[in-house]
């Protein structure tokens, strides 16, 4: 086996190594291609008809009683043919899958607008859900964990802060006093994504509790329900121009709100250790679902680039457009392997290990996706940044992910840092250096 350490976590090639086994296990085979037939067969269509039933509804910042009822309609036909909560690796909340298996799945969903929703499998719920299901105390899991296992209600995550640089946790200037039996929280935050949904209810909430404590000893995070007296959502951050609703991403207000003091997650002072419970999962699972959206992209622009003419020629013939249409196959393969191997490291070293892989992806995956999805959006020329080609859509999306759950270059910093760590103490190889110079 190979041999691991914090430094090198599985790093290199073993063939006899089991992060090098990316195989699905035999029991999950059946539920992809179960879980292919209902997005074909009822997510597709469901959404077409949901995209109208929402056209000119007055309240923007809701949605229309028909496409609730088209939305609860898929979520019931998931839940009855056992397509539900696929995200958890508990077989007592969830299905019970490896996240290697659930990688192969979340491929899927990316693919189609609201599989992950109908499926109970979407973000920022799936973290959310983790974090409670993880540490939350037997109460919280039953007001706030069983509903959101249900599909009943909806959440968020409030963690980045408009005046301050939410890269660096430690930075987060939201304050939390406790008086009496009460958490009194003050301050502000910005792009809280999904707390602009009328069925977002609670939000997960990163505040400084501890000023006096060491660095990563000063933060907690506590369950705010958003109809808390003092609770102000101030408006949407738009999102190259548009204001994503209903989901939104919300700009908010904590002003003097009062929740009891058992809204405490875990404990005073472990903020920091329950942002990495959560954003380790909510990383990868945001990777896996990219992989569905290149696909896509590339079936997309292969289409067009086979059913367009100019000059005499199919436009795929045309340029450099065949060449651009095998990076994009090899670079989704390659990134493929990347995830599911990130994917199989969780299984095998556990979160915390496997830590450097979600890393890489997190770096690698969002970055490719956006290249890919804009070469899409050339080949379509000015339709493909039209409203009938799903391509700015999600451009707009993978675009935002190279900043959510941690900028690229944070990513890139924790990876460069662990392979620096491997040499720290040690003497320049001069003999490489005049390698190099020759």
């Amino acid at each position: 086996m190979t041999q691991k350490s914090a430094a090198n976590p599985g790093f290199g090639f073993n063939p006899q190594d089991d992060l090098n086994d990316l195989r699905m296990s035999d029991k999950s085979m059946a539920l992809l291609e179960h879980v292919k037939r209902f997005c074909a067969e009822t997510v597709e269509p469901m959404h077409a008809k949901f995209e109208k039933a929402g056209e000119g509804r007055a309240n923007r910042w809701s949605y229309t009683p028909e496409q609730l009822a088209l939305l609860e309609g898929a979520k019931n036909q998931a839940k009855k043919e056992g397509l539900w909560n696929f995200f958890l690796p508990d077989a007592h909340t969830g299905e019970g899958l490896k996240n290697l298996d659930y990688a192969y799945i979340a491929g899927v969903l990316g693919r189609y607008p609201m599989a992950s929703e109908c499926m109970n499998c979407s973000a920022p719920d799936t973290g959310n859900m983790e974090v409670i299901e993880r540490v939350g105390t037997p109460e919280q899991k039953e007001r706030w964990l069983k509903p959101l296992l249900a599909g009943e209600i909806r959440s968020a995550y409030a963690m980045t802060e408009l005046h301050h640089a939410s890269s660096d946790a430690k930075n987060v200037a939201t304050t939390a006093v406790l008086e009496g039996d009460e958490w009194v929280i003050n301050g502000e935050k910005h792009y809280i994504s999904g707390a602009g949904d009328p069925r977002c209810k609670i939000m997960i909430t990163m505040v400084r509790t501890s000023p006096d404590a060491a660095p990563h000893k000063q933060q907690s995070q506590i369950l705010v329900p958003t109809d808390a007296p003092g609770v102000k959502i101030i408006g949407p951050q738009h999102v190259f121009g548009e204001d994503d609703a209903p989901h939104g991403h919300m700009h908010i207000v904590f002003d003097n709100v009062r929740v009891p003091k058992s809204n405490i997650l875990l404990g005073e002072g472990r903020g920091f250790e329950i942002s990495q419970v959560r954003l380790g999962p909510g990383r990868i699972h945001h990777c896996m679902r990219s992989i569905g959206q290149a696909e896509k992209a590339l079936d997309l622009m292969t289409k067009r680039g086979m059913s367009r003419k100019a000059f005499g020629k199919e436009l795929a013939y045309l340029g450099g457009n065949l060449e651009i249409l095998s990076r994009a196959r090899i670079e989704i393969e390659a990134m493929r392997l990347m995830v599911l191997k990130a994917a199989k490291a969780m299984d095998v070293l556990g979160n915390k290990e496997a830590r450097i892989w979600v890393h890489m992806v997190k770096a690698m995956v969002p970055e490719k996706v956006c290249k890919i999805i804009d070469q899409a959006i050339q080949m379509y020329g000015a339709l493909g940044v039209s409203q009938h080609t799903p391509l700015a859509h999600m451009y707009t999306h993978q675009r935002t992910l190279r900043l959510a759950d941690g900028p690229d270059e944070v990513h890139h910093m924790v990876v460069g840092r662990n392979e620096a760590q491997q040499f720290k103490g040690t003497a320049e190889d001069m003999t490489s250096a005049m390698v190099w110079r020759s």
